[in-house]
């Protein structure tokens, strides 16, 4: 998902209905959120005729998320797909994991791991106050008299996500998922060497780190920020549709890591049987595809490239 990371207050708040989420049971919006501390664009949430419950996030017409309140299970975004496939080998089938999202939008990976790992302790940080608050009051995860499939402990915090990273304790969570953006832009200071070892420290010794990248031809930014994962983590993969891989069209690629054997033959099959088959790069083809790029670090760090005006077509 496309998540705004503007720094917001630094306040933790649980995604359930309380008594500023009132009226809110019919999820619906077009919210302005220039005027909110921690926010920016136009939010909307606009709703899937095919599916009832299934709603999408935007943020100044740019997607950011889609979720299936009635089946959390549904992914509907191909690199979210492949993000869940992570979750479920990341750990024997049902067993609780730690999570932490950096990148909340519309909650929909951490609605999936507590569907699928009923027990799961989750933490999203998503830095843009409005979205949260719209999210937390037009599609909360519970409901009076009525509980939501996948529901579970879910916290989310209103932050900055390094800012919120390097305060949290060391090897506190399983699995780790960046997925952040500014508009249609990762910020600079979350493409580094620097914010992936800050990332590293919170993960258990076996915990494994996944990374949602956008980017286009010529690939230089989804090369550097590989090449600063590899630079920490001990085994990498990177998974992608083929045109993207070669560079021949902007999309997402999400680089998996982790200091033990990552569950690369498990995740082959699954993203190979996805509607949009996508291919795992690791190991030597992994050294040629980064070939000689260096690793991004904070002093040279800039944001990602912006998506060009095709991809909203």
């Amino acid at each position: 998902m496309i998540e705004p990371d503007t720094p917001g207050p630094d306040t933790p708040g649980a995604d359930t209905p309380g008594p500023d989420t009132q009226g809110a049971d019919t999820p619906g919006a077009d919210t302005q959120g220039a005027d909110t501390p921690g926010g920016g664009g136009t939010v909307e949430l606009l709703n899937d005729a095919e599916r009832p419950e299934a709603w999408t996030l935007l943020i100044d017409g740019i997607l950011q998320s889609e979720v299936d309140l009635g089946d959390p299970r549904h992914l509907e975004i191909e690199y979210m797909r492949r993000l869940g496939h992570l979750a479920d080998l990341a750990a024997p089938t049902a067993m609780p994991l730690r999570v932490l999202h950096l990148g909340g939008g519309a909650l929909t990976l951490a609605r999936y791991v507590a569907a699928t790992r009923p027990g799961s302790r989750q933490l999203a940080v998503e830095s843009n106050a409005t979205v949260a608050a719209l999210v937390s009051q037009r599609l909360p995860l519970t409901r009076p008299g009525r509980t939501r499939p996948g529901t579970g402990e879910i916290a989310v915090l209103v932050a900055d996500a390094r800012a919120a990273l390097e305060r949290l304790p060391d090897g506190s969570f399983d699995l780790l998922v960046v997925d952040v953006f500014a508009g249609a832009r990762t910020p600079a200071h979350l493409t580094s060497v620097e914010f992936t070892v800050a990332g590293a420290r919170v993960l258990a010794p076996s915990g494994i780190y996944a990374v949602n990248v956008g980017d286009g031809p010529p690939l230089a930014h989804a090369r550097g920020r590989v090449a600063a994962v590899r630079s920490v983590f001990a085994h990498v993969c990177v998974l992608a549709e083929p045109a993207v891989l070669r560079g021949r069209r902007f999309g997402n690629l999400v680089a998996v890591a982790s200091d033990r054997e990552l569950p690369v033959s498990g995740l082959i099959r699954r993203i190979a049987a996805d509607p949009f088959p996508a291919r795992l790069v690791a190991g030597t083809a992994l050294d040629q595809w980064v070939a000689e790029c260096a690793p991004i670090v904070d002093a040279h760090a800039e944001p990602s490239p912006a998506m060009p005006p095709e991809v909203f077509a």
